[in-house]
């Protein structure tokens, strides 16, 4: 009923302005030209859009049926003058005719069309001829070149698209026409399509070094290609437009990422090894391991490798590489200490199993071969040292690397600083943790080496006992031989190590050993006097007068005597060679009470002397 009710009013839409439109094109399609032109055009375009309304007003009716033909054939007629109009327009560079034709595309709702025709008749064909991959392989700079004259294509063929449709700076408002986006409806795709048909090889990345030089050159041209756009609005359709979001995807980033992991992460697997390396000459580092580690570090954020869209990926990778070397010093703590200073040697080391099942169990499947071995590797107090040195000198450089990464960061917008910030401390605080363990075996083990030499002193006594040797005027030479390790870790890592760092080994590993040689003082001390004691009794007890096999023949200092002036003028020395090495003496635990000692055993010695 109600169809009923409004055909009334229907049937006169279609009857007064649509039933003219209808003879006015009958009568032209009889007397005039089969294309149309001009203003012509445009009228009836006009017309013809409001024929289109009233069509679809009047969809069901028995009338539109009728006419239905006749609107598909107007059509097609109007879009043959419109493609016609607009090349001819193009290539007359005739702005009015452009401009027409532009309007009459919107006024039927055909910019896309108007678009497409563009694309195809006058952009694919520049584009065929331009992207060629025998061109682009043929010169270094083939890629770059080829995106030049791709550029070229704008400012050279679209400039009077963008000055009639507004997207040029020149363009006068009045007389432009909105609702179109030549570049990126119609340059933009083609260029898309072109470069995944006629140049595939551009986005494999199973060469990485290509694949980046590739990938930044074109994503310079893309930013080239935006700015040409003329807006933000330009831009955004074009950021947002399917060919766009196909051209990022052929990229396969993360497969690149992959191949990157694997050559960095391998070279510093390798360098992680047993055998301790030393850096290459020229290194700020000691160790090889941790020159790599170094290495890799501003390896991820080079030029040579870093892109934007993989700073997430790279920025973890980053803290893996920290956490893998902080692991590796910790594995080192693990090694037992060798005697020997220059490389790491392993050892067999014959384990067998307690286990029942083990031992007695199935023959087929335990074989009658050897006991296991374990290969057990050692390192040496050099290359605990140089470990601490190189920790130091990571950790100082760390500010170093967030400033080579804080402009990556921005290239993408990110400003949150502070969080990278608190992870590299997180990660320096690791690697920190690692000193005092290794600080601890190094002092032990530089003790024991001074301490191997200090307790020479219990030869003191043999050395002067019934020898009839002269009274001692100079240390011995166990002393120098004890500060060795410390004068060539002094002289060796002076300027690789902090200057406290340093003092606070010295002082640990003096400290310890003086402790040790304090006892060991203590005891030839006491077996002396023991001694001297033992033959007093003896003497006395047999109320003779014969030599005294403790004293020397011509009245001088007893043998019992020099033994204690010896090892007071091998502590005095020790004391000033301490001081040499840029120590206190006060500093040193156990010095104080040594000094004590010798000197309250020597003065009856010296006071002895004729």
């Amino acid at each position: 009923m109600q169809t009923l009710s409004t055909f009334p009013q229907t049937w006169l839409a279609w009857t007064k302005p649509s039933t003219s439109f209808l003879c006015l094109w009958d009568n032209y399609e009889r007397n005039f030209c089969p294309l149309l032109t001009g203003q012509i055009l445009e009228r009836i375009a006009t017309e013809f859009n409001q024929l289109q309304f009233h069509a679809v007003q009047s969809k069901g009716m028995p009338l539109l049926d009728k006419v239905r033909p006749r609107i598909a054939g107007i059509t097609a007629m109007l879009q043959q003058s419109l493609e016609g109009l607009l090349l001819e327009g193009l290539q007359a560079s005739d702005v009015d005719i452009i401009r027409h034709c532009l309007r009459t595309y919107a006024t039927i709702d055909k910019t896309r069309d108007a678009e497409a025709l563009v694309g195809q008749v006058l952009v694919k064909p520049y584009m065929d001829q331009v992207i060629i991959e025998q061109i682009v392989d043929s010169h270094p700079s083939g890629l770059r070149i080829m995106y030049n004259k791709l550029l070229e294509f704008v400012p050279h063929h679209c400039r009077l698209l963008k000055e009639v449709t507004g997207g040029a700076i020149s363009s006068e408002k009045g007389n432009t026409v909105p609702g179109y986006d030549f570049l990126v409806n119609s340059v933009w795709p083609e260029i898309v399509r072109g470069l995944e048909e006629n140049l595939p090889s551009l986005f494999n990345p199973g060469n990485p070094d290509a694949f980046h030089e590739k990938y930044s050159i074109s994503m310079d041209f893309v930013r080239t290609f935006e700015r040409q756009c003329g807006s933000q609005a330009s831009v955004r359709r074009l950021r947002a437009h399917p060919a766009y979001h196909s051209f990022n995807n052929k990229w396969n980033l993360p497969v690149y990422f992959q191949i990157r992991f694997r050559e960095i992460a391998g070279s510093l697997e390798a360098a992680l090894t047993d055998v301790l390396e030393d850096a290459p000459a020229g290194s700020s580092y000691c160790l090889l391991a941790s020159h790599r580690t170094w290495s890799s570090l501003q390896r991820c954020w080079s030029e040579h490798m870093f892109l934007p869209a993989l700073v997430h990926r790279l920025w973890r990778f980053t803290l893996q590489v920290l956490a893998r070397y902080s692991v590796f010093v910790n594995e080192l703590l693990l090694r037992p200490i060798s005697n020997e200073s220059a490389k790491d040697i392993k050892k067999p080391l014959v384990t067998s199993s307690k286990d029942p099942s083990v031992t007695h169990g199935n023959n087929e499947d335990q074989g009658s071969g050897p006991s296991e071995t374990k290969p057990v590797t050692f390192i040496s107090s050099t290359q605990l040292i140089c470990v601490v040195a190189d920790l130091d000198r990571l950790q100082e450089q760390l500010p170093e690397l967030l400033e080579t990464i804080k402009p990556k960061l921005e290239m993408i917008g990110f400003k949150n600083f502070s969080s990278i910030s608190a992870a590299l401390e997180d990660s320096r605080l690791s690697l920190s943790a690692c000193v005092p363990a290794l600080s601890g075996r190094i002092i032990q083990d530089l003790s024991e080496s001074c301490f191997s030499y200090l307790k020479s002193a219990l030869e003191v006594p043999r050395l002067y006992r019934r020898t009839n040797k002269e009274v001692p005027t100079t240390a011995s030479l166990y002393v120098d031989s004890a500060l060795k390790p410390l004068r060539q870790l002094q002289s060796g890592l002076r300027n690789r190590l902090r200057h406290t760092l340093m003092q606070q080994w010295l002082e640990g590993a003096l400290s310890e050993s003086t402790h040790k040689y304090y006892e060991t003082v203590s005891d030839v001390l006491h077996s002396v006097k023991k001694m001297e004691e033992s033959l007093k009794r003896l003497k006395q007890a047999r109320k003779t007068t014969p030599a005294n096999p403790s004293e020397s023949s011509g009245g001088g200092m007893s043998d019992d005597d020099k033994i204690r002036l010896q090892l007071a003028l091998d502590v005095k020395y020790l004391g000033e060679q301490i001081q040499k090495l840029g120590l206190q003496t006060k500093d040193i635990k156990s010095f104080l009470a040594l000094t004590e000692l010798v000197a309250s055993a020597k003065d009856p010695a010296t006071a002895e002397q004729p």
